[in-house]
Order: C-alpha cells, then sequence, then structure tokens
C-alpha cells in the first residue's frame, strides 16, 4: 500500500527523532501518523513530496472545447447546463448531467438567489402578461409577449418588430388560441398599451387604453394591474422571461453568430414554438413539481370569444393636430395577417442545419 503523502516538516521530524533512537511506533504516535507511513519515508533517499496527478479523462472530456466556445459566443449572457447538455448529447455525450453541472461551476460561480413566497391561483383564474420584453435595439428592434398561466404555469411566447396596440391585441388572440381559452383575470405591469394613467379617478380607479378596454370587455377578461415597482406581484411571468433569454435566446443567437447569422422575428417564432412544445411546458416545473403542459386541462378556461372588430386607431388617445382616422376599422383580424410574416427562402433554413450538423 503505497504510503499517506506528509508535509516536509512532518519528513524531517521524522528523520530526526530516528536519529534520537526513536522506534518507528513512537515516531508514528508522536507525529500523529500510521507505522506504514513513518516506515516507507525512513527507507526513501529523498522527501516525497506532493505530486501532480494526470488529468482524469471523462467523459465530457471531448466537449470540453465546445462548451468554452459556446460559453464565449454568448457572453456576456450564459447559457445554462440544461441547453448544452441537450446539444452534447445529440453530438455523443454519454456522461451525467452533474458532470457537466460540475463543469460548468469552474467557468462561472453561483450566484446566490433571493427566495420569495410564492403566490398561488385557481385554475382559470389569471394570465399574466409581461411588458414587451426588449430583446434587441437599434434599427431591427427584436421584442418578445410572454404569457403564463398562473395555475398550470403554460407559457406562450411571440417574437414582435413593434410595440403598438394592434400588435399586443394580436399577440393575446394568438395565446388564446395556442392555449385553448383565457383566464377570468389577465395581470399587467404598466405599460401604456394598457394604462394610460394609474389612479387617473382616485385610489384604483386607472384611465385604460380605450381601444384595448373594449377589446377586454369583448373577450370577457378583466383588466388587473401589478403595483408599481413590484415585479414580484407578476413574478410567474418575470421568472419565465429570464428563463427565456437563458435558455432559448441566448443559445439560439449564439448557434446563428457561429454560422454567421443574425436573428429575426420569423426564425424566432419557429423556433420558439418548437422549443415551447418540446420543452419549456414539458419541463418539471421548479415550483409546481408537474409539467405544465400536464396540468392545462385542469385550467377550466374560458371560451375563444368571436374575432374583434374594434377600431384600434380611432380609439387611440388623439393630438389635436392629429389627422383623422381610418374610415374603416382596423380588426385583429387583419392585424394578425399583418404580424404573420411570410417564412425565409429555404437557403436560410439549409444553413443552420448544416451549422447544427457540423456542431
Amino acid at each position: 500500500m503505497k504510503a499517506a503523502v506528509i508535509t516536509d516538516e512532518v519528513y524531517v521530524e521524522i528523520e530526526l527523532l530516528r536519529k534520537h533512537g526513536m522506534s518507528k511506533r513512537l515516531i508514528a504516535e508522536e507525529v500523529g501518523c500510521a507505522v506504514n507511513t513513518v516506515r516507507s519515508h525512513l527507507k526513501s533517499e529523498t522527501w516525497p513530496g506532493y505530486q501532480r496527478h494526470k488529468l482524469r479523462v471523462t467523459k465530457l472530456s471531448a466537449f470540453e472545447d465546445h462548451l468554452r466556445e459556446r460559453q464565449k459566443a454568448a457572453h456576456p449572457a450564459w447559457i445554462p447546463a440544461t441547453v448544452l447538455l441537450r446539444e452534447i448529447k445529440a453530438q455523443g455525450y454519454l456522461g451525467s448531467h452533474s458532470q457537466l453541472r460540475a463543469f460548468m461551476r469552474g467557468l462561472k460561480p453561483a450566484v446566490p438567489v433571493d427566495p420569495v413566497v410564492r403566490f398561488e391561483t385557481a385554475p382559470g383564474e389569471q394570465m399574466q402578461v409581461g411588458a414587451l420584453v426588449e430583446f434587441r435595439k437599434g434599427k431591427n428592434p427584436l421584442y418578445a409577449f410572454c404569457a403564463t398561466l398562473g395555475y398550470s404555469r403554460v407559457s406562450f411566447v411571440e417574437f414582435v418588430t413593434d410595440m403598438k396596440v394592434e400588435t399586443l391585441i394580436a399577440c393575446h388572440q394568438h395565446a388564446f388560441d395556442a392555449f385553448g381559452g383565457l383566464t377570468r383575470r389577465i395581470l399587467y405591469d404598466n405599460m401604456k398599451t394598457v394604462v394610460i394613467e394609474r389612479d387617473a379617478m382616485g385610489d384604483g380607479a386607472h384611465r385604460f387604453h380605450a381601444g384595448f378596454l373594449d377589446y377586454a370587455r369583448h373577450c370577457g377578461f378583466v383588466i388587473k394591474l401589478c403595483r408599481p415597482y413590484r415585479a414580484k406581484t407578476k413574478g410567474k411571468v418575470e421568472r419565465f422571461n429570464g428563463y427565456l433569454r437563458r435558455s432559448f435566446y441566448v443559445p439560439l443567437v449564439a448557434q446563428l453568430k457561429q454560422a454567421g447569422l443574425s436573428l429575426d422575428a420569423v426564425t424566432a417564432n419557429i423556433e420558439v414554438r418548437r422549443w415551447l412544445k418540446d420543452i419549456a411546458n414539458e419541463r418539471i416545473h421548479g415550483t409546481t413539481q408537474m409539467r405544465p403542459a400536464q396540468r392545462l386541462p385542469e385550467e377550466c378556461l374560458q371560451p375563444i370569444p368571436s374575432p374583434w372588430r374594434g377600431d384600434i386607431r380611432a380609439a387611440r388617445p388623439q393630438r389635436t393636430d392629429a389627422p383623422a382616422p381610418m374610415s374603416r376599422p382596423v380588426t385583429v383580424i387583419e392585424q394578425i395577417a399583418q404580424t404573420t410574416p411570410p417564412q425565409h427562402p429555404l437557403a436560410v433554413y439549409e444553413r443552420l442545419l448544416e451549422q447544427a450538423v457540423a456542431a
């Protein structure tokens, strides 16, 4: 059996005690090690100090460079281990999730999580909608409409290129279609396309956007506002927004960047529908410990109403010098058609496929 490694101070002490005639057993008791350790080190001519062991080859070793490159492409954002696990499994990785997480911890320190008290809602009671999340600024902006059912945690996402009220209403209609119905209440933050002024006519008497209020009445849901500067009031959708960015947006943008491409709304919506169906709504939710899609039938949602045909432009607050509204109302049906652009040429998707295979 190989003797235990000891410090140079202990080794020198063993040598001195032996020169003074002390037995190996007494030396072991004096310095606090085994007799075999004393015997082994007395036989050696030099001090056997610490030796670096060769790095052990693991099942993950062949994928470590790929993981570093993916995180480098995503910087300063971060790709979660769950996303990278799917990628390297497709490339032949046979190791465990824990082994990958251990490697990832070496690349990024853990961030402490602030614990919050969860507020649970009854089935069919509430849907939470966050303000259109800005994913990209500039000449080609990209926003995401995110809606989450309060009970089941089933989520819907649609990427858009503007923040108009017409777009917001069209996204609601798409969400209702995806969920198979709507809740009795929908919780919003203080987005201008929903509320013009809080407490305008007294405490809790808000001045809502006329067009959106008419749409809510038509659909049969009550508009609820969260308190200002209290994002945790609608924490379900806020947490999902972070999950969407980390687990979907950042990895996809990094992949396209490696292929020399940039993300647009069409590609984002094609990919996010697949991600919602296969991953986001099928994962074990951290709070409910169930799959969101599994709880969806328990929601007991209200039926989807007929299309709203209100005049959005006429319902907007108008300036005194503003031109008259269009004589013909802009309907939701028309807006839905306008916000569903055609797909890219097949060459773009072939390039994406080539990139995925090469990875």
